[in-house]
Protein backbone atom coordinates (compact mmCIF):
# COMPACT_ATOMS: atom_id res chain seq x y z
CA UNK A 1 0.00 0.00 0.00
CA UNK A 2 1.33 3.45 -0.86
CA UNK A 3 2.24 5.72 2.03
CA UNK A 4 -0.44 8.28 1.10
CA UNK A 5 -3.16 5.60 1.11
CA UNK A 6 -1.87 4.19 4.40
CA UNK A 7 -1.94 7.62 6.00
CA UNK A 8 -5.42 8.27 4.60
CA UNK A 9 -6.69 4.95 5.92
CA UNK A 10 -5.16 5.61 9.34
CA UNK A 11 -6.72 9.08 9.48
CA UNK A 12 -10.13 7.75 8.43
CA UNK A 13 -10.01 4.92 10.95
CA UNK A 14 -9.00 7.32 13.73
CA UNK A 15 -11.90 9.62 12.86
CA UNK A 16 -14.38 6.73 12.75
CA UNK A 17 -13.16 5.44 16.13
CA UNK A 18 -13.34 8.92 17.62
CA UNK A 19 -16.94 9.33 16.47
CA UNK A 20 -17.87 5.88 17.77
CA UNK A 21 -16.23 6.57 21.13
CA UNK A 22 -17.86 9.97 21.48
CA UNK A 23 -21.37 8.82 20.63
CA UNK A 24 -21.18 5.38 22.25
CA UNK A 25 -20.24 2.10 20.59
CA UNK A 26 -22.74 0.16 22.70
CA UNK A 27 -25.72 2.33 21.72
CA UNK A 28 -24.72 2.27 18.05
CA UNK A 29 -24.24 -1.51 18.04
CA UNK A 30 -27.61 -1.96 19.73
CA UNK A 31 -29.30 0.11 17.03
CA UNK A 32 -27.68 -1.88 14.24
CA UNK A 33 -28.68 -5.18 15.87
CA UNK A 34 -32.24 -3.88 16.16
CA UNK A 35 -32.33 -3.48 12.40
CA UNK A 36 -32.34 -7.27 12.14
CA UNK A 37 -33.59 -8.52 8.78
CA UNK A 38 -33.75 -4.91 7.65
CA UNK A 39 -30.05 -5.20 6.85
CA UNK A 40 -30.95 -7.68 4.11
CA UNK A 41 -33.60 -5.33 2.78
CA UNK A 42 -31.12 -2.44 2.54
CA UNK A 43 -28.60 -4.73 0.85
CA UNK A 44 -31.13 -6.05 -1.65
CA UNK A 45 -32.44 -2.56 -2.43
CA UNK A 46 -28.99 -1.42 -3.55
CA UNK A 47 -29.09 -3.96 -6.36
CA UNK A 48 -31.64 -1.70 -8.06
CA UNK A 49 -29.11 1.16 -8.01
CA UNK A 50 -26.51 -1.15 -9.56
CA UNK A 51 -28.94 -1.98 -12.38
CA UNK A 52 -29.53 1.69 -13.24
CA UNK A 53 -25.80 2.45 -13.00
CA UNK A 54 -25.15 -0.47 -15.36
CA UNK A 55 -27.77 0.86 -17.80
CA UNK A 56 -26.03 4.24 -17.72
CA UNK A 57 -22.71 2.60 -18.61
CA UNK A 58 -24.03 0.19 -21.23
CA UNK A 59 -25.53 2.96 -23.34
CA UNK A 60 -22.16 4.60 -23.90
CA UNK A 61 -20.72 1.77 -25.99
CA UNK A 62 -21.46 1.36 -29.70
CA UNK A 63 -24.23 -1.18 -30.22
CA UNK A 64 -22.21 -3.76 -32.18
CA UNK A 65 -19.67 -3.93 -29.34
CA UNK A 66 -22.11 -3.87 -26.44
CA UNK A 67 -22.29 -6.98 -24.20
CA UNK A 68 -25.60 -7.89 -22.58
CA UNK A 69 -26.93 -5.88 -19.64
CA UNK A 70 -26.19 -8.73 -17.24
CA UNK A 71 -22.48 -8.32 -18.06
CA UNK A 72 -22.56 -4.64 -17.18
CA UNK A 73 -24.46 -5.35 -13.97
CA UNK A 74 -21.79 -7.86 -12.96
CA UNK A 75 -18.88 -5.61 -13.87
CA UNK A 76 -20.48 -2.59 -12.16
CA UNK A 77 -20.91 -4.79 -9.07
CA UNK A 78 -17.19 -5.57 -9.13
CA UNK A 79 -16.27 -1.91 -9.83
CA UNK A 80 -18.07 -0.81 -6.68
CA UNK A 81 -16.53 -3.60 -4.61
CA UNK A 82 -13.00 -2.64 -5.64
CA UNK A 83 -13.59 1.04 -4.85
CA UNK A 84 -15.37 0.35 -1.54
CA UNK A 85 -13.29 -2.46 -0.06
CA UNK A 86 -9.77 -2.33 -1.47
CA UNK A 87 -7.10 0.20 -0.43
CA UNK A 88 -6.96 1.83 -3.86
CA UNK A 89 -7.69 5.26 -5.24
CA UNK A 90 -11.33 5.87 -6.09
CA UNK A 91 -10.73 5.03 -9.76
CA UNK A 92 -9.32 1.57 -9.06
CA UNK A 93 -12.67 -0.04 -9.81
CA UNK A 94 -12.88 1.80 -13.14
CA UNK A 95 -9.55 0.33 -14.26
CA UNK A 96 -10.76 -3.13 -13.32
CA UNK A 97 -14.02 -2.48 -15.17
CA UNK A 98 -12.25 -1.61 -18.42
CA UNK A 99 -10.13 -4.76 -18.10
CA UNK A 100 -13.18 -6.98 -17.51
CA UNK A 101 -14.97 -5.52 -20.53
CA UNK A 102 -11.86 -6.40 -22.56
CA UNK A 103 -12.30 -10.02 -21.47
CA UNK A 104 -15.88 -9.86 -22.78
CA UNK A 105 -14.76 -8.83 -26.24
CA UNK A 106 -14.86 -5.02 -25.99
CA UNK A 107 -11.60 -3.49 -27.29
CA UNK A 108 -9.56 -1.94 -24.51
CA UNK A 109 -9.75 1.55 -26.04
CA UNK A 110 -13.55 1.41 -26.32
CA UNK A 111 -13.93 -0.02 -22.81
CA UNK A 112 -11.62 2.58 -21.25
CA UNK A 113 -13.44 5.37 -23.11
CA UNK A 114 -16.81 4.13 -21.87
CA UNK A 115 -15.58 3.92 -18.27
CA UNK A 116 -14.14 7.45 -18.50
CA UNK A 117 -17.36 8.93 -19.88
CA UNK A 118 -19.48 6.92 -17.44
CA UNK A 119 -17.51 8.21 -14.47
CA UNK A 120 -17.90 11.76 -15.82
CA UNK A 121 -21.68 11.42 -16.17
CA UNK A 122 -21.92 9.90 -12.70
CA UNK A 123 -20.06 12.84 -11.16
CA UNK A 124 -22.05 15.39 -13.18
CA UNK A 125 -25.36 13.84 -12.13
CA UNK A 126 -24.24 13.88 -8.49
CA UNK A 127 -23.69 17.64 -8.75
CA UNK A 128 -27.25 18.13 -10.00
CA UNK A 129 -28.53 15.79 -7.28
CA UNK A 130 -26.69 17.78 -4.61
CA UNK A 131 -27.97 21.10 -5.94
CA UNK A 132 -31.52 19.74 -5.90
CA UNK A 133 -31.05 18.60 -2.33
CA UNK A 134 -29.82 22.07 -1.35
CA UNK A 135 -32.79 23.68 -3.10
CA UNK A 136 -35.12 21.54 -1.01
CA UNK A 137 -33.09 22.16 2.15
CA UNK A 138 -32.68 25.95 2.13
CA UNK A 139 -36.34 26.80 2.96
CA UNK A 140 -36.11 24.50 6.00
CA UNK A 141 -32.68 25.61 7.11
CA UNK A 142 -31.86 26.79 10.60
CA UNK A 143 -28.10 26.28 10.32
CA UNK A 144 -26.90 28.25 7.24
CA UNK A 145 -23.30 27.08 7.66
CA UNK A 146 -24.20 23.66 6.25
CA UNK A 147 -24.94 25.30 2.89
CA UNK A 148 -21.42 26.73 2.80
CA UNK A 149 -19.92 23.30 3.52
CA UNK A 150 -22.06 21.53 0.95
CA UNK A 151 -21.67 24.24 -1.68
CA UNK A 152 -17.92 24.09 -1.16
CA UNK A 153 -17.91 20.34 -1.76
CA UNK A 154 -20.18 20.78 -4.80
CA UNK A 155 -17.98 23.55 -6.21
CA UNK A 156 -14.90 21.35 -5.81
CA UNK A 157 -16.66 18.49 -7.55
CA UNK A 158 -17.80 20.83 -10.33
CA UNK A 159 -14.25 21.98 -10.95
CA UNK A 160 -13.09 18.36 -11.12
CA UNK A 161 -15.86 17.45 -13.58
CA UNK A 162 -15.21 20.51 -15.77
CA UNK A 163 -11.50 19.74 -15.85
CA UNK A 164 -12.20 16.07 -16.57
CA UNK A 165 -14.51 16.90 -19.47
CA UNK A 166 -12.06 19.47 -20.84
CA UNK A 167 -9.25 16.93 -20.63
CA UNK A 168 -11.33 14.44 -22.62
CA UNK A 169 -12.39 16.96 -25.24
CA UNK A 170 -9.04 18.75 -25.66
CA UNK A 171 -6.88 15.71 -26.24
CA UNK A 172 -5.18 15.04 -22.90
CA UNK A 173 -6.15 11.39 -23.21
CA UNK A 174 -4.60 11.38 -26.69
CA UNK A 175 -1.24 12.22 -25.10
CA UNK A 176 -1.80 9.52 -22.50
CA UNK A 177 -2.66 7.06 -25.28
CA UNK A 178 0.45 7.91 -27.30
CA UNK A 179 2.65 7.42 -24.26
CA UNK A 180 1.22 3.94 -23.60
CA UNK A 181 1.56 2.95 -27.26
CA UNK A 182 5.23 4.01 -27.26
CA UNK A 183 5.74 2.03 -24.07
CA UNK A 184 4.11 -1.01 -25.72
CA UNK A 185 6.71 -0.85 -28.50
CA UNK A 186 9.57 -1.40 -26.04
CA UNK A 187 9.08 -5.13 -25.73
CA UNK A 188 6.75 -8.09 -25.17
CA UNK A 189 6.30 -7.30 -21.48
CA UNK A 190 4.47 -4.09 -22.39
CA UNK A 191 2.87 -5.16 -25.65
CA UNK A 192 -0.67 -5.42 -24.26
CA UNK A 193 -0.66 -1.65 -23.64
CA UNK A 194 -0.75 -1.18 -27.39
CA UNK A 195 -4.45 -2.11 -27.29
CA UNK A 196 -5.16 1.34 -25.88
CA UNK A 197 -4.52 2.78 -29.34
CA UNK A 198 -7.71 4.58 -30.38
CA UNK A 199 -8.71 5.76 -26.88
CA UNK A 200 -9.00 9.41 -27.89
CA UNK A 201 -11.09 8.56 -30.95
CA UNK A 202 -13.39 6.38 -28.84
CA UNK A 203 -13.88 9.19 -26.29
CA UNK A 204 -14.54 11.70 -29.07
CA UNK A 205 -17.14 9.33 -30.57
CA UNK A 206 -18.99 9.15 -27.26
CA UNK A 207 -19.07 12.94 -26.90
CA UNK A 208 -20.29 13.20 -30.49
CA UNK A 209 -23.45 11.32 -29.41
CA UNK A 210 -25.26 13.65 -26.97
CA UNK A 211 -28.32 11.38 -26.81
CA UNK A 212 -26.19 8.56 -25.40
CA UNK A 213 -24.59 10.93 -22.89
CA UNK A 214 -27.97 12.32 -21.87
CA UNK A 215 -29.38 8.83 -21.36
CA UNK A 216 -26.39 7.87 -19.23
CA UNK A 217 -26.75 11.05 -17.18
CA UNK A 218 -30.45 10.32 -16.65
CA UNK A 219 -29.91 6.75 -15.49
CA UNK A 220 -27.24 7.89 -13.04
CA UNK A 221 -29.58 10.57 -11.70
CA UNK A 222 -32.25 7.92 -11.11
CA UNK A 223 -29.65 5.90 -9.20
CA UNK A 224 -28.90 8.91 -6.98
CA UNK A 225 -32.63 9.37 -6.30
CA UNK A 226 -32.84 5.72 -5.31
CA UNK A 227 -30.15 6.54 -2.75
CA UNK A 228 -32.69 8.82 -1.07
CA UNK A 229 -35.10 5.90 -0.83
CA UNK A 230 -32.29 3.77 0.62
CA UNK A 231 -31.79 6.36 3.36
CA UNK A 232 -35.53 6.24 4.15
CA UNK A 233 -35.37 2.45 4.33
CA UNK A 234 -32.23 2.29 6.46
CA UNK A 235 -33.43 4.92 8.92
CA UNK A 236 -36.77 3.11 9.22
CA UNK A 237 -34.98 -0.03 10.37
CA UNK A 238 -33.03 1.87 13.04
CA UNK A 239 -36.23 3.37 14.39
CA UNK A 240 -36.40 6.76 12.61
CA UNK A 241 -39.16 7.58 10.13
CA UNK A 242 -38.51 10.19 7.43
CA UNK A 243 -40.24 11.04 4.17
CA UNK A 244 -38.66 10.85 0.72
CA UNK A 245 -37.85 14.57 0.65
CA UNK A 246 -35.89 14.27 3.89
CA UNK A 247 -34.17 11.10 2.71
CA UNK A 248 -33.18 12.81 -0.54
CA UNK A 249 -31.73 15.82 1.29
CA UNK A 250 -29.79 13.64 3.74
CA UNK A 251 -28.37 11.53 0.91
CA UNK A 252 -27.44 14.50 -1.29
CA UNK A 253 -25.71 16.40 1.52
CA UNK A 254 -24.13 13.26 3.00
CA UNK A 255 -22.75 12.09 -0.35
CA UNK A 256 -21.43 15.58 -1.17
CA UNK A 257 -19.54 15.69 2.12
CA UNK A 258 -18.34 12.11 1.60
CA UNK A 259 -16.87 13.19 -1.74
CA UNK A 260 -14.48 15.51 0.11
CA UNK A 261 -12.83 12.40 1.55
CA UNK A 262 -11.88 10.94 -1.81
CA UNK A 263 -8.24 10.58 -0.70
CA UNK A 264 -9.27 8.30 2.19
CA UNK A 265 -10.11 4.68 1.25
CA UNK A 266 -13.92 4.25 1.30
CA UNK A 267 -14.11 7.77 2.85
CA UNK A 268 -13.81 6.04 6.23
CA UNK A 269 -14.92 8.40 8.99
CA UNK A 270 -15.79 11.11 6.47
CA UNK A 271 -19.01 9.35 5.46
CA UNK A 272 -20.03 8.95 9.10
CA UNK A 273 -19.33 12.61 9.85
CA UNK A 274 -21.25 13.67 6.74
CA UNK A 275 -24.36 11.76 7.77
CA UNK A 276 -24.13 13.11 11.32
CA UNK A 277 -24.21 16.65 9.91
CA UNK A 278 -26.95 15.90 7.36
CA UNK A 279 -29.18 14.00 9.80
CA UNK A 280 -28.66 16.65 12.48
CA UNK A 281 -30.47 19.15 10.24
CA UNK A 282 -33.66 17.19 10.89
CA UNK A 283 -33.14 16.49 14.57
CA UNK A 284 -31.98 12.91 13.99
CA UNK A 285 -29.52 11.79 16.65
CA UNK A 286 -25.84 11.22 15.85
CA UNK A 287 -26.24 7.60 16.95
CA UNK A 288 -28.96 7.03 14.35
CA UNK A 289 -26.84 8.79 11.71
CA UNK A 290 -23.88 6.52 12.42
CA UNK A 291 -26.21 3.51 12.37
CA UNK A 292 -27.39 4.66 8.92
CA UNK A 293 -23.79 4.84 7.77
CA UNK A 294 -23.00 1.43 9.25
CA UNK A 295 -25.94 -0.17 7.45
CA UNK A 296 -24.48 1.20 4.23
CA UNK A 297 -21.05 -0.15 5.22
CA UNK A 298 -22.53 -3.58 5.98
CA UNK A 299 -24.27 -3.51 2.61
CA UNK A 300 -20.96 -2.67 0.91
CA UNK A 301 -19.25 -5.63 2.58
CA UNK A 302 -22.17 -8.04 2.00
CA UNK A 303 -22.23 -7.24 -1.71
CA UNK A 304 -18.54 -6.48 -2.12
CA UNK A 305 -16.89 -9.64 -0.78
CA UNK A 306 -18.71 -11.98 -3.20
CA UNK A 307 -17.92 -9.55 -6.02
CA UNK A 308 -14.21 -9.63 -5.21
CA UNK A 309 -14.29 -13.43 -5.13
CA UNK A 310 -16.00 -13.52 -8.53
CA UNK A 311 -13.36 -11.12 -9.89
CA UNK A 312 -10.54 -13.26 -8.59
CA UNK A 313 -12.18 -16.38 -10.05
CA UNK A 314 -12.36 -14.68 -13.45
CA UNK A 315 -8.73 -13.60 -13.28
CA UNK A 316 -7.59 -17.04 -12.09
CA UNK A 317 -9.48 -18.82 -14.86
CA UNK A 318 -7.95 -16.46 -17.40
CA UNK A 319 -4.43 -17.04 -16.03
CA UNK A 320 -4.88 -20.82 -15.99
CA UNK A 321 -6.20 -20.73 -19.56
CA UNK A 322 -3.24 -18.66 -20.73
CA UNK A 323 -0.72 -20.93 -19.03
CA UNK A 324 -2.44 -23.97 -20.54
CA UNK A 325 -2.37 -22.43 -24.01
CA UNK A 326 1.33 -21.62 -23.64
CA UNK A 327 2.08 -25.16 -22.48
CA UNK A 328 0.14 -26.63 -25.41
CA UNK A 329 1.98 -24.35 -27.81
CA UNK A 330 5.35 -25.31 -26.34
CA UNK A 331 4.44 -28.98 -26.61
CA UNK A 332 3.43 -28.58 -30.25
CA UNK A 333 6.70 -26.81 -31.01
CA UNK A 334 8.66 -29.62 -29.41
CA UNK A 335 6.99 -32.31 -31.50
Amino acid sequence: MKLSLALGAALGLALALALGTHYGFAEIASGVRAAGWGILAVTAFHLLQIVFSALAWQGLIESHLTPRLITFIGVRWIREAVNNLLPVAQIGGELVGARLLRLRGVPLAAGAASVTADLTMEMASQIIFTLLGLALLIPLLQAPWIVAWTMGATALASVVVIFFIAAQRMGLFHLFERGLVRLAARGPAWSSLGEIDGLHRAIAAIYAAPVRLGRSFGFHLISWFLGGLEVMLALHFVGVSVDFRTGLIIESVGQALRATGFAIPASLGIQEGGYILACGLFGISPQAAIELSLLKRIREVALGLPALMVWQAVETRRLVGRVGAQAASAGADGV
